[in-house]
């Protein structure tokens, strides 16, 4: 685990970009949940604090087209620029105050997601320019132990901030961790030359990079995997209410479980580095699929010792798939395309979880968990079937 993180800290450009990671990634997991918080206490609605969650996502739906813009330019120019952009933008929400003001809020977050999918298909194109081909397993790893630990200090922090100062204090936070993850993205020691002249229209350049992934051998399986394991991931968040109810617990409960799965993803992000080396990606995605079908199959135990175990199961196998297939397209794909095919890659595994999401939460209430998650696990396994195809 030591001899993981020192590979990557020791490449000087890796460790600036984890520092990014982890200051911008506090500011937005803090955001993330108090917007939910803010739009229920404004108005006492459940429906639109969820309308958040959507904000959020909704650029994601349009991920390879916003990922063109990555191909187009140089990347560290469009990292800062995205970081500074949002650290100007979020004051904004000062002025939301009132329930006719919300609509800023809501604007806000629609920025604010397709900001983070040009942020996200930049960085991944710029890793795999900057970072030896040999640390990428590694630092995708550390990269979501990075995420997955500020979501399990900043959500609490965040809250308190709010009960104490508001919602317009938590937007001024985030703020300045944007302005701290640009300063951070400064210091990169990157030498790009500007892209070159490409006459095709923006339709005819964002279909490319769904091409190649869709085309190329080793991508597709493992991108139609990560896609099919995080419907099935929405299907089983979505019955989590339920299982805390099954346990005799008040919801309050589903914090603690969502905790100990984040801790399971911060363990396997310390060693995916190794074991993508001697496993493959393939191999390391099967194995994290088949361990998260267990967890969430035994959930259907009425037992808190077996819902703990179950929540670490499913937090340390469900990464696994994203950072096999993430280093995959790292790995594979052309520079001057990179952009472009990481966010198609993104679009198409994240698409499914929130699908998973809404079926889930009309299924959940139909029918008994204790049923349904045997059957979601079954289901589950259906991801390893690109996997397991002869190359």
């Amino acid at each position: 685990m030591t001899w993981t993180v020192t590979r990557v800290l020791r490449d000087r450009d890796a460790g600036l970009y984890l520092a990014a990671v982890v200051v911008s990634g506090f500011g937005s997991s803090a955001m993330w949940l108090v917007s939910g918080i803010w739009v229920k206490d404004l108005t006492g609605s459940n429906g639109l604090a969820a309308l958040c969650v959507f904000a959020l996502w909704a650029p994601t739906l349009v991920g390879p087209l916003l990922g063109t813009l990555a191909d187009r330019t140089r990347r560290r120019p469009l990292l800062i620029g995205t970081n500074l952009a949002l650290a100007v933008l979020l004051p904004a929400l000062l002025a939301v105050d009132a329930p006719d003001r919300l609509w800023i809020l809501f604007a806000v977050l629609l920025v604010y997601g397709a900001a983070g999918a040009v942020h996200d298909a930049a960085e991944s194109a710029l890793v795999a320019a900057v970072v030896d081909r040999n640390l990428l397993g590694d630092f995708n790893g550390l990269r979501m132990t990075a995420n997955e630990g500020m979501k399990l200090l900043a959500p609490p922090a965040g809250a308190a901030l709010y009960t104490a100062y508001g919602g317009a204090r938590v937007a001024l936070l985030d703020a300045v961790t944007f302005a701290l993850a640009a300063g951070v993205c400064a210091l990169l020691r990157v030498r790009e030359s500007p892209p070159a002249p490409d006459p095709a229209t923006w339709r005819a350049r964002t279909v490319v990079g769904a091409r190649y992934v869709l085309g190329h051998p080793e991508l597709r399986p493992l991108v139609l995997a990560g896609g099919t394991t995080m419907f099935f991931a929405g299907l089983n968040g979505a019955v989590i209410y339920a299982v805390v109810e099954g346990l005799r617990h008040s919801p309050a409960y589903a914090g603690l479980l969502y905790a100990v799965q984040g801790l399971g993803s911060v363990l396997i992000g310390l060693v995916s580095g190794p074991l993508l080396r001697r496993w493959g990606e393939r191999r390391f995605a099967a194995y994290g699929i088949a361990l998260t079908a267990v967890g969430v199959g035994a959930r259907a135990v009425t037992s808190d010792a077996v819902a703990l175990v179950c929540s670490a199961a499913i937090g340390a196998g469900l990464p696994c798939v994203l950072i096999a297939a993430y280093t995959a397209v790292q790995r594979r794909t052309p520079g001057p395309l990179l952009g472009r095919t990481a966010a198609t890659a993104n679009t198409l595994m994240f698409a499914p979880n929130a699908l998973g999401l809404a079926v889930g939460a009309g299924v959940v209430d139909l029918v008994d968990h204790r049923l349904l998650l045997p059957v979601l696990a079954l289901a589950l396994l259906l991801a390893l079937r690109p996997l397991l195809t002869r190359r």
